[in-house]
């Protein structure tokens, strides 16, 4: 069982406003901001969702251009951006992002209902969204909503779609998706090909104590205002360095390394990063 553990941060996420959390960065100066922070208190990664002015989810490429710009000009945190969006967004909008070239993407391997949405992701343009990571060097981040999305993903591994070692994030909580619990946790764990790497993403009340659980087992975890909006119960996070913070403590409690952003490179086989 290894002993450093990546640490992501997502301090966006698709749903979540400024009225649920004051706090919630939306814009691309305040998306940096937060990146430093996270990165200072012990994140790699940050996971990158991107908002318009009026804090909808959007694809837009000069919005993301000029994110991606702002957190690499404050610290080498890796990237990885979010072809997940927004559930109004058209996937053949979703898809443009990887011409950024971002570190890290996350490829949806499935369509599901989300909450009273859908996520759609349909199989054609997840093959083709895979197969253009490939060609860019976008390392692909599998989210994985439902057990039956890991066979999906090892399909596209036998076609030469992904490359190893295969990097999977395990999203639990979501309504449509996996319910957020320690025995989903551990089966889908069971089910990945031995040499993955794996995160926890919890969203929701369970948030912590499942995070917590995945670092026990050996895996990655992720946190930030995408995941919770609370730092305990009745406390709403003040900013994402807070989540990013109590995690990490979780961590060195567990007698675990925060693997730095080199060693998360190492870890992930990242291609040379483009600055």
């Amino acid at each position: 069982m290894k002993s450093k553990i990546v640490i992501t941060a997502a301090p966006t996420g698709p749903i979540a406003t400024t009225k649920d959390n004051p706090a919630l960065p939306t814009q691309p100066d305040e998306i940096a901001a937060a990146a430093t922070k996270a990165y200072e208190a012990g994140a790699a990664v940050v996971h990158v969702h991107l908002r318009d002015e009026n804090e909808r989810p959007t694809a837009d490429l000069k919005i993301a251009e000029r994110t991606m710009g702002l957190i690499r000009e404050q610290s080498p945190i890796l990237i990885q951006l979010s072809t997940g969006v927004g559930l109004d967004t058209p996937f053949e909008d979703r898809e443009k992002l990887v011409e950024l070239k971002p570190r890290m993407a996350t490829l949806n391997p499935c369509s599901m209902s989300f909450g009273v949405g859908e996520f759609r992701n349909p199989p054609a343009g997840v093959r083709r969204l895979a197969a253009r990571m490939q060609a860019l060097g976008v390392k692909a981040e599998l989210e994985i909503y439902d057990m039956g999305h890991i066979p999906v993903c090892l399909s596209l591994f036998e076609e030469g779609l992904l490359a190893e070692p295969l990097q999977f994030s395990i999203v639990m909580g979501v309504k449509g998706g996996m319910a957020a619990t320690a025995d989903n946790l551990l089966f889908a764990v069971r089910q990945l090909p031995s040499n993955a790497i794996w995160q926890a993403i919890v969203i929701g009340r369970p948030h912590f104590e499942l995070t917590t659980v995945a670092l026990a087992l050996g895996g990655n975890a992720r946190t930030g205002m995408e995941d919770t909006l609370y730092l305990r119960k009745g406390e709403l996070a003040p900013n994402n360095e807070s989540l990013v913070s109590r995690l990490a403590g979780a961590a060195k409690t567990l007698e675990k390394t925060i693997a730095t952003v080199e060693e998360a490179e190492l870890e992930f086989a990242l291609g040379v990063a483009s600055r």
